[in-house]
This record gives C-alpha cells, sequence and structure tokens, in this order.
C-alpha cells in the first residue's frame, strides 16, 4: 500500500508523518521501521497486517471517563517512531515489518464485520504499538466504523505531525496520549524523540473537542522530580484544562531498562502534586486503595468505584452526570 504524507527528493523520500521527517533511501526504512522506499515510492508496509486483535475493556486504554465499562475491540501492529528504554511492547514496537510473523492479516470491511459481532462492543482502538506508523490502514477502518455509528480511540505517544493528526481528528472519537516527562533531555536520551511536538498534539486534540486523558509511566530518578513533575501538572491544567484525566502509571523493568520499580510512596506523593492542580488524577499498575476510584470534582462523592477492570457506577446517570449535584463528569 502506497503511504501518504511524502515526497520524493531525488532518489530518495521525505517522510512528513510524524516530526522526524526521515530522508529515506532507496531499499530503507524510516525509523519506526515500517514505512519502505521501494519502486520510487513510499510504502506503508503494515497496511492490513496485525500482531494483536482483542477485546478489551475500554478502562485497559486507558480511559477512565469514556464509556466506562465497556469493551473495546483493539488492534496493534508493529513499528514504532519512539525508542523508549523500558517499553513493555518492545516485541512489537522495536521491530520491522519485515521480520515479524504477522499473527492476522484482516482488510478494514473485515474489521468492521469483526466489531459488529459483539453487541456490547462500542467501536475500534489503535493501540499496542505506536498507530500512527500505520496510520493509512488506521484512517481506513476508522473511517468505516464512524459510518457504522461506533467509536474511534487512539492510544499513542503523540508523535505526529498536524497535517495527519488534522486528518485523524475527523474520524477519531477518544485519545490517550502518552506524556512521558517533561523536558527535552529525557524525550532524546529515552525515547529518541522531543517533547515540543507531543504537547502540540495534545493541544490540538483538545482543540478539536475530542475526548483526551493523558498518561505518564513514572520512572524513578528519569522523570519523577517534583519540581519538574509539577511544570508538568500546571501546564496540562493551563493549556488543556484542570478537568483533563491523568494516568499515573508504575513503571517496572523491561527492554533496556532495569531500574527499580517506581515505590508506592513516590507515585503518592506525585498524586498530591497532580490533584493540587486537576481534578481527575489515577494511579495504576498498583494496589492502592481508592487511587483509582472517580469522585465528582464538584460534590467529592465517589460516582465510580473501580477493582481492577471491574467497575461500579454509583449515583451517575446514564448520562455521565452526578446524581448529587449535576455536574458532568463521564462521557457516554
Amino acid at each position: 500500500m502506497e503511504a501518504q504524507f511524502y515526497k520524493s527528493k531525488e532518489d530518495n523520500m521525505l517522510c512528513y508523518l510524524c516530526p522526524h521527517n526521515c530522508i529515506i533511501r532507496a531499499g530503507g526504512t524510516g525509523i519506526c521501521k515500517v514505512r519502505s522506499n521501494e519502486g520510487g515510492k513510499l510504502l506503508a508496509e503494515t497496511w492490513g497486517n496485525l500482531s494483536a486483535v482483542n477485546f478489551d475493556p475500554i478502562e485497559k486504554k486507558p480511559l477512565y471517563h469514556y464509556h466506562p465499562g465497556k469493551i473495546i475491540l483493539s488492534l496493534g501492529s508493529v513499528g514504532c517512531n519512539m525508542k523508549c528504554k523500558c517499553c513493555q511492547n518492545w516485541q512489537i514496537s522495536q521491530i520491522a515489518a519485515a521480520d515479524y510473523p504477522f499473527n492476522r492479516k484482516l482488510n478494514p470491511d473485515e474489521i468492521i464485520k469483526l466489531a459488529l459481532s459483539r453487541n456490547e462492543n462500542i467501536g475500534v482502538a489503535y493501540t499496542y504499538n505506536e498507530p500512527t506508523v500505520w496510520f493509512e490502514y488506521m484512517n481506513d477502518i476508522a473511517k468505516l466504523v464512524r459510518f457504522e455509528g461506533m467509536k474511534n480511540v487512539m492510544v499513542s505517544n503523540g508523535y505526529i505531525n498536524e497535517e495527519p493528526l488534522h486528518e485523524l481528528l475527523k474520524n477519531m472519537d477518544a485519545f490517550n496520549i502518552d506524556l512521558k516527562g517533561f523536558s527535552e533531555d529525557f524525550y532524546r536520551n529515552f525515547a529518541g524523540a522531543s517533547l515540543s511536538p507531543v504537547l502540540r498534539t495534545l493541544t490540538q486534540i483538545r482543540n478539536a473537542g475530542k475526548h483526551l486523558e493523558i498518561t505518564c509511566l513514572v520512572i524513578p530518578s528519569l522523570n519523577d522530580n517534583p519540581d519538574e513533575f509539577g511544570k508538568m501538572v500546571r501546564w496540562i491544567a493551563q493549556e488543556l484544562g484542570s478537568g483533563t484525566v491523568l494516568h499515573l502509571s508504575r513503571y517496572h523493568p523491561d527492554y533496556k531498562l532495569d531500574a527499580e520499580p517506581t515505590s508506592a510512596v513516590q507515585l503518592e506523593i506525585l498524586y498530591g502534586i497532580a490533584r493540587e492542580k486537576l481534578s481527575y488524577v489515577y494511579v495504576g499498575n498498583v494496589q492502592l486503595k481508592d487511587f483509582q476510584d472517580t469522585h465528582c470534582s464538584s460534590c467529592g462523592h465517589v460516582v465510580v468505584s473501580r477493582s481492577g477492570y471491574h467497575i461500579i457506577m454509583q449515583e451517575l446517570t446514564e448520562e455521565g452526570i452526578c446524581k448529587y449535584c449535576r455536574n458532568l463528569v463521564i462521557n457516554f
């Protein structure tokens, strides 16, 4: 499948899907390892090829304020435009399309048929590896999902240029974006990328009126400095709004990083900092009592209680409004 968002530069191709803006030589691929220069065209090698196909709880994305308790068909392929040192999905994110024995081959029509096969399914999530790098396949599916009246969810590192994101925003309904830290040095050294394009992505999504939640994986000594974290929280509150949902996720050793797991104490400290500016903050990948429940930001009552992926909605209308004070809490 021919890719979008590229220009010919003599024998090379300039791919401008993401901020790397790779110059790809004949026979080569971009940083993502899945967009290749072949026969005078840039090809999207992963179109129709999937590494994972599952019906997941929407909370697994994680999305806590978007159709809680529902399931969503979740798709993954291979490749990524970042090189995070502790990637938990490195087996599919850090591999070339040519080197991966894909588990499933499904065209968009087949995806829609599968999505419609479960009555309780609300739509399709593009997740597991970075979906930006399989833009064309994702967008082809998303158009059909929207036509069927279902929802599209993108779980992403946010490293995408403005023009392709503008195209995606026509069909996407909700996003969870990883905000991995709040310094250019951290992004460069840890992920092989940069912070500013991710911040631009977040503001572009917010300005488009789409549902947005943010995840930050807290890694000891790398991105858990309270002062720097406080700057991130203040930026979120000022630029995206105090109602923006923030998930703090506990780090565990994986891939190339073997630091000790994040302590519960440090997570509680950062949680407290975040709650000074943000109404909805959660802690994941660790059992901490009450840190996953949703309290109404207006009256403080628990309106959604969670234990793992099991949820109980309390004192909440079908429209996501708190029965105590009529404050809108959840998007349905």
